[in-house]
């Protein structure tokens, strides 16, 4: 169950990221955010009700709003880490934070089989390796390493966080639900200072054109929401060092989704890593 949970939470976050990275193209980073994560937060909001998840309202929530904080600013961070570029260096990069679930796993006294350490090995290089590292060819900014490194480390932190927020499927949905609540006041603040600062809230063609991709918007929200979810029931089925490497196989994702409905070819090294990274799920899966 770990390993169906976590792959189904790579399939969901790779979706998830193509599709916003598509949004963005026409669309300012910080109202992909927040719009996606209001209409997410309304989705829940009525779970919840429907659930009557209210009730396991309790002091580990604190842990979803943590990621609800955490989470925006990382995205930021790695969207600011992009604009300086190169993407070659930024992309691979961000696929780091797996080292802290992990670590977090082998804090905590799991002790993974031989077999399962050398599918953590293969699979985070064949993460780093389908985000198309780039090897050589313009200097990379001190500021975007930094950047990037700190969006890794959030994005690590969210998955710990949200792991520990629940052990309910209600108090699973309120969770989720209170953490895009966060999100869309962390980011909502964010766009609000950007456009204060003279930053655009809304793309060239106007209100309009948001409202035209809220399917879009719904879809990127939604599957963002839904793959915290199996992460958490991934964390709690079993080993979080398993739990998080495979579901840190997104990249793999989002690259083949490129492959797939934009033609983009996949680079040698990209190809590699989806191979090293397919490797490292099965031994992870059967060791």
């Amino acid at each position: 169950m770990t390993a169906l949970f976590a792959l189904a939470t790579s399939l969901l976050w790779g979706l998830a990221d193509f599709g916003g990275g598509l949004l963005t193209r026409r669309t300012p980073a910080l109202t992909v955010v927040v719009v996606s994560q209001i209409m997410a937060a309304a989705v829940l909001g009525v779970i919840v009700i429907a659930t009557g998840g209210w009730s396991e309202a309790g002091a580990q929530l604190w842990y979803a709003v943590a990621a609800g904080v955490v989470g925006p600013v990382a995205m930021l961070c790695f969207y600011k880490a992009l604009a300086l570029g190169p993407m070659g260096v930024v992309s691979p990069l961000g696929s780091l934070g797996v080292a802290v679930p992990v670590s977090v796993g082998l804090i905590a006294g799991e002790r993974p089989g031989l077999l399962q350490f050398a599918g953590v090995a293969v699979a985070v290089a064949g993460i780093v390796m389908a985000g198309g590292p780039q090897l050589r060819g313009a200097p990379v900014q001190r500021r975007a390493i930094l950047l990037t490194l700190v969006a890794a480390f959030g994005f690590g932190a969210v998955m710990s966080l949200i792991a520990e927020a629940s052990t309910t499927v209600t108090g699973l949905f309120l969770a989720l639900f209170v953490q895009r609540v966060t999100n869309t006041v962390v980011g909502g603040g964010a766009l609000y200072v950007s456009v204060r600062r003279g930053g655009r809230a809304l793309p060239e063609e106007g209100a309009s054109a948001v409202r035209a991709a809220l399917p879009a918007l719904a879809f990127v929200g939604l599957a963002d929401v839904a793959a915290n979810g199996t992460y958490s029931m991934a964390a709690h089925h079993g080993p979080v060092t398993v739990a998080a490497v495979l579901a840190s196989l997104y990249p793999v994702v989002t690259a083949l989704a490129a492959r797939g409905f934009l033609g983009e070819r996949l680079r040698g090294v990209q190809a590699a890593g989806a191979g090293l990274a397919l490797v490292g799920t099965v031994l992870l899966a059967t060791g």
